[in-house]
């Protein structure tokens, strides 16, 4: 009997989904000191870049997407320069509820729903972005970012999420 394979999509989502948890996982247990640990003194500290992460994820799916969710939508705010700073236990709890809403978002899209196309202003001019475009784009934010977030954790000697 062949073993059941799953579809890309599936493996793809579930992958992400794990590094998600990862990297919530090594932010819930920092201090507000160690949220304001930095690469240099020119670059972003881990606060400002999880923030940067939360309100992407929120700004992409609940605003270009049209999903309009009031949770999310506060959250667009949190990637400013001049936003509040934030303590590990907010900033998990922003990754946590903008995972769960991204993830309620792949369940229910159908591919049809996923080559759907929404403005998007860039440079002054407006683009349609599908769907499935802003998933990869949102991913791959995640990944980029969280990949800092492991490099400043492990430049300082802290534990580095497995990812």
């Amino acid at each position: 009997m062949k073993p059941q394979i799953q579809p890309t999509l599936n493996v793809i989502y579930e992958n992400w989904r794990l590094y998600h948890e990862k990297l919530r996982e090594c932010i819930a247990i920092l201090t507000n000191e160690q949220l304001l640990l930095q690469p240099a003194s020119h670059m972003w500290p881990l606060e400002q870049i999880l923030q940067h992460i939360i309100s992407v994820r929120a700004g992409w799916f609940s605003g270009t997407l049209q999903e309009n969710d009031q949770v999310m939508n506060a959250y667009i705010e949190w990637g400013q320069r001049e936003s509040p700073a934030r303590s590990a236990a907010e900033l998990a709890r922003g990754l946590d509820e903008t995972w769960a809403f991204i993830e309620a978002c792949l369940q229910r899209w159908t591919p049809d729903d996923c080559a759907r196309t929404f403005p998007d202003e860039w440079n002054g001019e407006v683009h349609q972005v599908a769907r499935s475009w802003v998933i990869y784009h949102v991913m791959e934010h995640d990944l980029h970012h969280g990949g800092e977030v492991s490099l400043i954790l492990g430049m300082h000697g802290l534990q580095v999420p497995d990812i």
